[in-house]
């Protein structure tokens, strides 16, 4: 019997649950629901459109107003900077010509000093050294003493007057330039200005090459104020005319000093002229003992040659020590588990490293002293074989061109 029962239930067909059913009164609540919600979307689509198309057309005339209005506030600010920057060439080229002209000021002082020490100064000294060495009754304190000691303190005074103006005149050469360094820097800022804000003013919403900027900085940096703006460039043309006036009454004072100097200078070499007999003396200045330092600092640099050779010797044989401790230290890296211990062989051979690296380091900054202790001995050497140098042509000149040279002492105007 149960093997019916499983022969009858193999045939059976399962069959779907039978859907829902609505009444009438249903199907008319759904249609009228959805009835309603298409017109209240409907209604809102509208309104959402009208809102749409306010917002487009405020958002459109506010774009055009702001976009006239940095058009006129670029064009203001670069007839702005135009204006600036005809102010500061026009000061520019008044500065550059006051330097020019102190240029050609600085050169006669240059000519003056120049004439003076290598003619008058010099000349003078040659015959005081010279007249110093006279013997037996010509060592004598005659007029021609008396008129070279007056014509060399007048020689000194007047070169001490033409170093103080010539100073006078490079610190306003420097000041003149320093104007004009802030000048042209300040042009410069103004010309980078005027040529971004030029094609900002010329950039279209339609332009090639726009972006956007999706950075985290702020886009407006700047700090400075319209009137801080405006300051800078009215300061650095007061500065700069300020300066040119000075340069003016400096240039005035020159002329006054060059004339005043050469008359000073034609009087005294006159005096001394109508005193001066034919008399030639040698003269020996500190020539021997230059000769004599030279020799003792040429024996100084073999010494010292020596001293860093040796030294450097000393350096290269600690390099064979270090690379041993530090080949040690490497190859005891390669112990294993437990044996990779800080035993007294580790703390040894570190210590060795370290006293070899202090070692060294004391070597080389000896060394270091005494290379620069070499370089200026070597310099001395130099300045000493120069001074001789001097010395045997001031010798020469001395000797036979004494009174030649002084028929050279006539000064004329810078």
């Amino acid at each position: 019997m149960n093997r019916k029962v499983h022969k009858f239930s193999s045939n059976m067909e399962i069959l779907p649950p039978l859907p829902q059913r609505f009444t009438i009164d249903d199907w008319h609540l759904n249609n009228q629901s959805r009835l309603r919600s298409c017109q209240t979307h409907c209604k809102l689509v509208e309104s959402i459109i009208e809102e749409s198309d306010r917002v487009c057309n405020s958002t459109c005339e506010l774009i055009k107003n702001n976009k006239l209005t940095s058009d006129y506030k670029l064009e203001e600010k670069l007839s702005h900077i135009k204006f600036c920057r005809e102010e500061l060439l026009r000061t520019r080229k008044e500065t550059c010509l006051e330097i020019d002209g102190l240029l050609t000021y600085k050169t006669r002082l240059i000519d003056a000093l120049s004439s003076i020490r290598r003619n008058a100064l010099l000349i003078c000294q040659k015959c005081l050294i010279a007249r110093e060495h006279r013997l037996g009754i010509d060592l004598t304190i005659d007029e021609v003493e008396k008129q070279l000691r007056i014509e060399h303190k007048v020689i000194q005074g007047v070169e001490s007057t033409v170093v103080k103006t010539l100073e006078k005149l490079k610190e306003q050469i420097r000041v003149l330039k320093s104007s004009l360094y802030f000048i042209d820097k300040d042009l410069n800022d103004k010309d980078d200005n005027y040529r971004i804000d030029r094609h900002n003013k010329l950039l279209k919403e339609t332009s090639m090459n726009l972006s956007v900027y999706h950075g985290a900085a702020p886009l407006d940096p700047s700090t400075i104020t319209i009137q801080e703006w405006e300051l800078q460039s009215h300061e650095n043309i007061l500065e700069a005319m300020k300066q040119i006036n000075s340069g003016k009454i400096l240039r005035n004072y020159i002329d006054t000093i060059l004339k005043q100097i050469v008359d000073d200078l034609n009087s005294q070499v006159d005096k001394t002229n109508e005193a001066f007999d034919k008399r030639i003396c040698e003269t020996k200045e500190i020539k021997s003992t230059f000769e004599t330092q030279h020799a003792d600092i040429i024996k100084k640099v073999n010494e010292m040659s020596k001293n860093i050779n040796r030294l450097e010797v000393m350096i290269a044989e600690k390099e064979g020590f270090i690379a041993l401790a530090h080949t040690r230290l490497g190859n005891r890296c390669k112990r294993r588990n437990l044996e990779m211990t800080r035993d007294n062989v580790e703390e040894q051979l570190v210590n060795e490293v370290a006293n070899i690296r202090d070692n060294v380091e004391k070597l080389q900054q000896t060394l270091c002293d005494a290379q620069a202790s070499l370089r200026c001995i070597l310099k001395m050497q130099i300045q000493l074989e120069e001074d001789i140098n001097v010395k045997v042509n001031t010798l020469k000149i001395d000797e036979v061109e004494c009174m030649t040279m002084r028929q050279s002492l006539n000064f004329n105007a810078y």
